[in-house]
């Protein structure tokens, strides 16, 4: 490992003991069904790691400190890092455009480099990874790059975009004249001294933890494999263990040489235009950024298919925790965990939190509709009683529990406890709510669709909205299927189980587990 400078450790912060992280780790992974799980903190002055439980639920392979865990979209802080330490090299320039060096950019020229790092871009999220799988990036590019294909004016407003880290890496790769895969080891991993794998790599001396999900029907925790494109690698093909994110996140506070201190810095400056949502409190060119009680951390949060990994880093005091869990429903137990590390004075924010407090509202006028993001449709309105819905592609629809702020939470229909769910957005100019915003994706309104009600009242909180005159609203059928394009098993519906996760390197698929998991590519 590289050395890590001291740091001053804020006076009157509690001793951080290694038995008592290790205890109630393992109560909450048992409490929590997660087979297996890693929890390492750099307090500013010293490092704590501890694990618990098994890797794969089906060979009992224990769960050692070296262990790796898919950790999904927290590879975009890696992709990040690399365009950050070229541009500290004067190779790259943030704000130019992308098409400058990106040919398939060149029908969107307003798109800089920093646009496509903070998720501000405007490109939709990009083709599932079926999909994705028969594409190279450049033709993938091409497929979501016109005008048209734009959700909003790059630089003002936020969707989270997998694209947009396709063609991040594709930078690197023209910049640097390697793989993508070379770069990142040379530029990030090799400087920091670990050795983290990556999805399709050979095979290692570092151990593999298996993603968990639990059939609903029949509560069994089984294994489930990996489905991430090659062409997707720098938006989530990173496996890593806790100690692993936590070299990055101090590197990412600028306390490694292996990433400039100007670098880490421009990762971490709050990028105009980004309002995530239900994901963070604000983006820069890389880092999510989160507020604190009294100052704001950064990092990020990833799921993979069954694992659930998150990374806060607190800039000032170079405090940093890294959590990695090996099941869905391990992004619970870190919120508890999060919560707990508060009393010892580490108070990492875990999440945005629901609009609790608030009285619900109406759905508010002009946003029932119809939404796109690519080619992902977002269907708004209100059931057969009133209830506001979201339906996702044709799902099962989700209650909202809307504010009168535009904001709204989603409820999950089965125990009713609500998550961040998102906004709807209106023109500045016309007033019209142009598009919506759902678990950090935007989608734009498709003019002339309206939703049909459903015939189904809504189980869970929400607003009546209240009933008008004229003609009786006409039953819809709620076709069968997955509604997002991923396939990452979930015990809730996936909307909502996306939103109480975090951002995955594809959207969440399905309530529970309902098909033999794809084989790896």
């Amino acid at each position: 490992m590289p050395h890590v400078p001291p740091t001053h450790v804020a006076e009157g912060r509690p001793s951080l003991g290694r038995s008592t992280l290790q205890n109630r780790l393992d109560e909450l992974a048992r409490a929590h069904g997660v087979p297996g799980a890693q929890l390492a903190v750099h307090t500013g002055a010293e490092v704590i790691g501890v694990h618990t439980g098994t890797a794969d639920a089906a060979t009992g392979a224990p769960f050692t400190p070296d262990t790796v865990v898919p950790t999904g979209s927290v590879t975009k802080l890696c992709t990040a890092a690399a365009v950050a330490v070229l541009a500290d090299d004067g190779d790259i320039d943030l704000d130019e455009p992308a098409a400058a060096t990106l040919p398939e950019l060149r029908a969107i020229p307003e798109v800089t480099v920093r646009h496509l790092l903070s998720h501000t871009s405007g490109l939709p999220t990009g083709p599932d990874s079926d999909t994705a799988a028969g594409l190279t990036a450049p033709r993938l590019l091409a497929s979501v790059s016109s005008p048209r294909d734009l959700l909003f004016a790059p630089g003002s407003g936020f969707s989270y975009s997998n694209a947009g880290y396709v063609a991040a890496g594709r930078l690197v790769e023209e910049v640097t004249g390697m793989t993508w895969r070379e770069a990142v080891r040379a530029l990030l991993f090799a400087p920091l001294g670990i050795r983290p794998l990556l999805l399709q790599d050979p095979p290692s001396d570092r151990p593999v933890a298996a993603g968990h999900a639990r059939n609903t029907a029949s509560g069994r925790l089984m294994p489930v494999g990996q489905n991430l494109a090659p062409v997707e690698a720098p938006a989530g093909a990173l496996l890593a263990g806790a100690g692993d994110l936590l070299a990055l996140g101090r590197a990412l506070a600028g306390h490694s040489t292996a990433l400039p201190p100007a670098a880490a810095e421009s990762m971490r400056r709050p990028a105009p235009g980004a309002r995530p949502g239900a994901l963070a409190d604000g983006w820069g060119a890389g880092a999510a950024l989160f507020r604190g009680e009294d100052r704001w951390w950064c990092g990020h949060d990833g799921n993979a298919q069954g694992t659930s990994c998150h990374l806060r880093v607190d800039p000032l005091s170079g405090v940093v925790v890294a959590f990695t869990g090996n099941a869905s429903s391990a992004t619970a137990l870190w919120r508890e965990l999060a919560g707990e590390l508060g009393a010892l004075g580490l108070v990492a924010p875990a999440a945005t939190r629901p609009g609790h407090g608030r009285s619900p509202a109406p759905l508010p006028a002009g946003c029932a509709g119809v939404y796109r993001n690519g080619t992902v449709e977002y269907r708004v309105g209100l059931d057969a009683s009133g209830r506001p819905f979201l339906s996702v592609d044709g799902d099962v629809p989700l209650p909202l529990v809307c504010h009168s702020d535009l904001e709204f939470d989603l409820a999950d229909p089965v125990s009713g406890r609500r998550e961040p769910g998102g906004h709807f957005h209106r023109d500045p100019l016309t007033g019209a709510v142009d598009r919506v915003q759902v678990s950090g994706r935007a989608a734009r309104r498709v003019q002339g669709a309206e939703p049909e009600a459903r015939p189904v009242d809504l189980r869970g909180p929400g607003v009546h909205a209240p009933r008008h005159s004229g003609g009786a609203a006409r039953p819809g059928r709620v076709p069968a299927g997955p509604h997002l394009r991923g396939l990452v098993p979930v015990p809730a519906p996936s909307v909502w189980a996306e939103a109480a996760a975090g951002p995955s390197p594809r959207p969440a698929r399905t309530p529970g587990y309902r098909s033999v998991p794809p084989s790896p590519r």
